[in-house]
């Protein structure tokens, strides 16, 4: 009973609601002065009733005000701040790389040695230390003392570069390499107790040092480490050098006003070499700006942007640096000689000497002229598949040196397979699909229905022109005729097929089975259509493609007598090829894409759809 009256109760608060939104509804319609402010208000009525009948209600549903710290994400955090690490996020308005320095497009030859700041080598570095490390206020160094006396402390250098030990008194060690810490802390022990006393002397922890990175690296600034790291680090950690702007060959290191020692980071890149130096506070790694710069382009193992000195602007230092292959035979150089253009083709001997200026672009190119040929060999034959041959080569002197078995090879239709004829072949259909493009986007329109079809139809054409442009022709080059054989110059890389015997023809295209027949003397190109299934809706009869085993190509038909009369040159291994019809009701095109498929179906053997 109780929940039934609560259920009444919830009923009854929603009924007034629902009856206060209608009656303000209709007490602002009381107010209105025209038909759209009825309409508004009518649907404000609306949505006040959904409003009011759409949330269910439950006694748990209790409107509060959270009051404890953290209880709502929109919380006034006024006078809060964040101890975590930002990991990398900016804050508002913070500058950022992108923001301050000077957008740069990818270089195509980078820096020789810029692969040095790839990486998070700073964030693996070893925490001991090395034995060349020179002690600073601040270290920490356990002393052992046992034997006759016993005595264990750790002890720290303090501002004046001392460590004090009672009884001995204060023993001086700043600048003092931690390999010698030991012996020069024990030979001053060994003054004041001369005999059993045992001494052991270890540096644990070495301060850290502040120093600064200057000149053209993507981050200055001042950045904290240890007095043994390296250059490489200080600048990893600064972002790298910049590789337009900055120097790769003069990095300074600047104490006090002097410099102290200098890095060639090619140097280090050739040879591992780095300046030996332990930094202290206030010490400048100083980036020169980039000096004379030769890029490299390709044919060497190292195509980079160089950096070189004055004296080294010559050859010889870009060879040993770049490392031409060892196929490359000449260098191409081109630059800018008292504002005018520079260029220069020379051997690689001829250019070690050559003296060159910064700017210049260099080029190897492996320029030999080949005086051996490799010449493929395929199909029905016995022995090696490539056959070496000097230049000047030709078709029946190789053929001599070929083995074939005559039972099995038809050395009577040999042909070649040659990638300069294929080169032209694909040229020659690309002119004819470009010609077919023009004749379609340009064709004239007399009304806006022939509009309409001339955009299906163009629609159309383009498919049949982005398969036709996949279509690789083989490059057959006809070199046999009635059983002769040309002797012709054979080309590098060409392809010399000896078909094999067969007693099959071979029947495809627009036919509805495509496959090979057994040949048959007294049997007609109808008759092998015929055995294959016969042509589809969308073949060509007219004109039957034919290629012979040796490469050339007939037309035949199964209607013109006139035609037909080729049937009885039909020999084992020939190909029937059915070509498609083309939709005469594409008049601008027909001609073009008729022509077309003829070239792709003798250059590739195929119908295309």
């Amino acid at each position: 009973m109780k929940f039934m009256n609560i259920k009444n109760s919830f009923k009854a608060l929603t009924f007034a609601a629902y009856a206060a939104a209608v009656c303000s509804a209709f007490i602002n319609t009381a107010s209105a002065q025209s038909v759209e402010q009825l309409q508004q208000l009518r649907e404000r009525a609306q949505q006040s009733q959904s409003g009011a009948a759409t949330p269910s209600v439950s006694p748990l549903s209790i409107s509060t005000q959270r009051t404890l710290p953290g209880a709502s994400a929109s919380a006034n955090t006024m006078g809060q701040f964040s101890t975590q690490p930002r990991n990398g996020v900016n804050l508002p308005g913070e500058p950022t790389i992108d923001t301050v320095f000077p957008a740069q497009a990818p270089m195509e030859n980078p820096p020789f040695a810029a692969n040095l700041f790839i990486g998070g080598f700073e964030s693996e570095r070893s925490s001991g230390l090395n034995d060349n490390y020179l002690i600073a206020p601040g270290d920490k160094i356990s002393i052992w003392l046992w034997g006759a006396v016993n005595f264990s402390d750790v002890v720290t250098v303090d501002n004046q570069g001392n460590i004090f030990i009672p009884n001995i008194g204060p023993i001086r060690i700043a600048n003092t390499p931690a390999g010698s810490v030991n012996q020069t802390v024990t030979g001053k022990i060994r003054q004041v107790y001369t005999n059993d006393v045992n001494v052991y002397v270890n540096l644990l922890t070495s301060t850290p040092v502040s120093l600064y990175v200057s000149g053209p690296v993507l981050r200055p600034g001042q950045y904290a480490g240890l007095a043994s790291d390296s250059v490489l680090y200080y600048l990893k950690r600064a972002g790298g050098i910049d590789f337009q702007r900055g120097s790769f060959r003069q990095i300074d290191i600047v104490r006090n006003g002097k410099v102290v020692a200098s890095a060639d980071l090619y140097a280090f890149f050739r040879s591992g070499k780095l300046p030996e130096i332990s930094f202290k506070d206030g010490d400048t790694i100083l980036v020169h700006p980039i000096g004379n710069t030769i890029v490299v382009e390709t044919g060497a193992r190292n195509s980079f942007t160089f950096e070189f000195l004055n004296e080294e602007l010559n050859g010889g230092v870009v060879n040993y640096f770049a490392r031409p292959g060892e196929f490359a035979s000449h260098a191409s150089v081109s630059g800018i000689r008292n504002n005018k253009q520079f260029a220069r083709y020379v051997s690689v001997e001829e250019f070690a000497s050559l003296k060159l200026s910064a700017g210049d672009t260099v080029e190897y190119i492996a320029d030999h002229e080949p005086q051996i040929y490799r010449i493929n060999v395929a199909g029905a034959f016995a022995g090696a598949s490539q056959v070496m041959v000097d230049k000047g080569a030709r078709l029946i002197d190789v053929l001599d040196h070929i083995e074939a078995d005559t039972t099995l090879s038809d050395t009577q239709n040999i042909y070649l397979l040659r990638e300069s004829v294929a080169v032209k072949q694909k040229e020659i259909i690309e002119e004819g699909l470009q010609r077919l493009e023009r004749s379609m986007y340009t064709a004239p329109i007399s009304s806006t229905g022939e509009g309409a079809i001339r955009a299906q139809e163009a629609q159309l054409v383009a498919d049949f022109i982005a398969r036709a442009r996949q279509v690789e022709p083989q490059g057959r080059v006809v070199v046999s005729e009635n059983g002769e054989i040309a002797n012709i110059l054979l080309e590098p890389n060409d392809t010399i097929v000896i078909p094999e015997v067969t007693d099959l023809i071979h029947v495809g295209g627009e036919v509805l089975l495509p496959q090979s027949v057994v040949f048959n003397p007294d049997a007609t190109t109808e008759d092998y259509v015929a055995w294959a299934g016969g042509f589809t809706e969308r073949a060509e009869d007219e004109r039957i493609l034919i290629v012979r085993k040796n490469g050339n190509v007939t037309f035949t038909s199964v209607n013109d007598s006139f035609l037909s009369s080729n049937d009885s040159n039909l020999e084992p291994g020939d190909q029937i090829i059915v070509l498609p019809a083309i939709d005469t009701k594409i008049l601008q095109a027909v001609k073009d894409i008729t022509q077309i498929v003829y070239q792709i179906a003798i250059a590739a053997n195929v119908a295309t759809d």
